[in-house]
């Protein structure tokens, strides 16, 4: 197995967030500027992540993880496109089905012996800690600031009415 290398590791970071920012914006109830901010976040992330896949190949070789990483990229420019055109109930399939995807690679990567994240697990496991709460903890700082700085959407004028 090839060392952990900066495209490694920027790939597992981005994933990282993906899996900790998806569950934000999915059970937010209100769909305002901060789920647009953080979309566009976890977008750009999970754009990152499935891009910098196809330069990670075991032995040289596209695996099915490939596949899925070309099917995630055309989900979520549906789902932004959808969004843009305002058709929520697609945007909305479309990212969590994005996010869904991004779960059962991570699972496989998780679980699959002779990957790195379990070597990482089995021999640092203390690194391992250290990333996920390092990850974890950027995350809620910044959806915490996004929630102090971000001024609330003000509701539309009211239209007037002449001459009634």
């Amino acid at each position: 197995m090839d060392p952990w290398t900066p495209l490694i590791a920027v790939h597992v970071i981005a994933a990282s967030y993906v899996l900790v920012l998806g569950p934000v914006n999915i059970f937010r109830r209100r769909r305002d500027r901060i789920h647009k901010i953080i979309g566009f976040t976890w977008v750009t992330a999970i754009v990152t992540t499935c891009v910098l896949s196809f330069w990670i190949r075991d032995e040289g070789h596209f695996t099915w993880l490939h596949g899925l990483s070309l099917f995630t990229l055309t989900t979520v420019s549906l789902g932004v496109f959808s969004a843009v055109r305002g058709n929520i109930p697609a945007h909305r399939g479309n990212m969590i089905g994005s996010y869904t995807g991004t779960l059962i690679a991570f699972g496989f990567a998780a679980a699959i012996p002779g990957r790195r994240i379990p070597e990482l697990i089995s021999t640092e496991p203390a690194t391992v800690v250290f990333i996920a709460a390092l990850i974890l903890v950027t995350a809620m700082a910044f959806v915490f600031t996004l929630r102090r700085t971000v001024p609330a959407a003000r509701a539309a004028p009211r239209p007037r009415v002449h001459g009634a």
